[in-house]
């Protein structure tokens, strides 16, 4: 391989990974808590809608004759994005409902781009894993230099962005998935245990002061089933599953009251039994009166609230805002990955596509964000990569010519080549 060549591969790596730290900018969101220097809502989502926008052009500048791998993931978002414009075509939302349309349309347009290079490695995992901690890094500078913005008597002192505006489940989201991949990422073996540790480390820390219940149960219960598809070929594996059987047990003997007090956040049973509120606006989303189309296609893609108040459950947001084509959809896209999930055989890459498919299913229980470009389908993205069979050099260069059928050979008489010679 020539050196121009390697140093070109070398440049769209490159390329290929910004746009995905593009894709985990745009996700972040806009609304959040108070920060140390306000910055006003527009100025965020302009900084999030321009990240979409770079993206999409980089990822055609580097992928400029459209070559894609076929996704059943992408497919199934792309069809995703029929009853997101049929419900948001009316504005029954406002004229917000066909930006957020637009804005899905081009993140789905990104993810077709980037398929050509997913291809079963774990070279996006590395890209999550890296742009997830350098947002968890401004988060913990923003603790150090006030401890008071990051925990807000607001959230009830639980840890929040302090320098850009993210939610503690926000927080605990990003922690727990770079926490799960960098285990899978030691037990295959592909990092060293001192890199491994200055990741694991501070993002446990800044997970336990999130005190996120979902994120923590996402996380033990993602990484127990991921480190169960590895248990019959890795000795590693085996090793880590019964050492943290045993080490959760004496924690759990040890420290039951601490935990359980952490667990609870100082809330009173009723509060934690309705699941701080959520289920109080559960019931009245679904008890509230529906046309035929708004049951089929909801009412258009939203800020995921209702009556002012938010969902926080995926699969009722796509229904309030994509109605049942958008929660069959949803639904297909967990099937069609946990399925072909556990059809292939025990590998590195599987067990990260199982512990984020888990984790997804898991948090889409309390917070929303499937039916919509969201850290999630960002997750399931990465899962989607790691399933990837993997690409043939041949298939991701110039199509080959069409193959010519052997024409039989002609038996030249012995007359005709004394001829010839003459």
């Amino acid at each position: 391989m020539s050196p121009d060549h390697t140093d070109h591969k070398d440049h769209t790596a490159k390329i290929v990974g910004t746009v995905w730290g593009l894709l985990i900018l745009n996700t972040l969101g806009s609304a959040g808590a108070k920060t140390i220097v306000p910055l006003p809502r527009s100025l965020i989502q302009m900084v999030t809608m321009g990240a979409l926008v770079v993206a999409f052009a980089l990822a055609l500048a580097v992928n400029l004759h459209l070559r894609i791998r076929p996704s059943a993931f992408v497919f199934l978002l792309t069809l995703l994005l029929v009853p997101s414009v049929i419900s948001s075509a009316d504005l029954e939302s406002g004229f917000g409902a066909l930006f957020r349309c637009a804005r899905l349309a081009l993140f789905i347009g990104t993810l077709w781009l980037l398929s050509r290079w997913w291809n079963g490695g774990l070279t996006f995992v590395r890209h999550h894993i890296r742009v997830y901690f350098a947002v968890l890094g401004s988060v913990a500078a923003g603790l150090v230099v006030s401890p008071g913005a990051a925990m807000p008597e607001l959230y009830g002192g639980r840890l929040v962005g302090a320098l850009w505006p993210l939610t503690p489940p926000q927080i605990g989201q990003y922690a727990a998935v770079i926490i799960g991949l960098t285990v899978l990422l030691v037990l295959g073996r592909r990092t060293d245990r001192v890199s491994a540790a200055v990741v694991i480390v501070p993002s446990l820390v800044l997970l336990a002061l999130t005190h996120t219940r979902t994120a923590t149960l996402g996380l033990f219960i993602g990484l127990a089933l991921a480190i169960g598809s590895l248990i019959l070929t890795s000795t590693a594996a085996r090793r880590f599953f019964t050492w943290a059987v045993v080490c959760a047990a004496v924690a759990a003997v040890g420290f039951g009251s601490a935990l359980r007090e952490w667990f609870l956040r100082g809330q009173s049973q009723e509060n934690f039994t309705s699941l701080t509120g959520r289920a109080k606006v559960w019931d009245a989303l679904l008890a509230a009166p529906r046309t035929t189309a708004e049951e089929l296609f909801g009412i258009g893609l939203g800020d995921k609230s209702f009556g002012g108040l938010p969902i926080d459950n995926s699969w009722l947001a796509v229904y309030h805002e994509q109605g049942l084509t958008g929660v069959t959809l949803v639904a297909a896209i967990i099937i069609v990955l946990g399925g072909v999930a556990l059809l292939r055989p025990p590998s590195l890459p599987r067990a990260c596509a199982i512990f984020l498919i888990s984790y997804c299913a898991i948090a889409s229980y309390t917070e929303a964000g499937l039916g919509d470009a969201s850290p999630y389908l960002l997750h399931l993205a990465l899962a989607a990569s790691l399933l990837a069979a993997p690409a043939t050099a041949a298939s991701l260069a110039t199509p080959a010519p069409l193959a010519t059928p052997d024409v039989p050979r002609r038996r030249i008489p012995r007359w005709a080549r004394r001829s010839e010679v003459i």
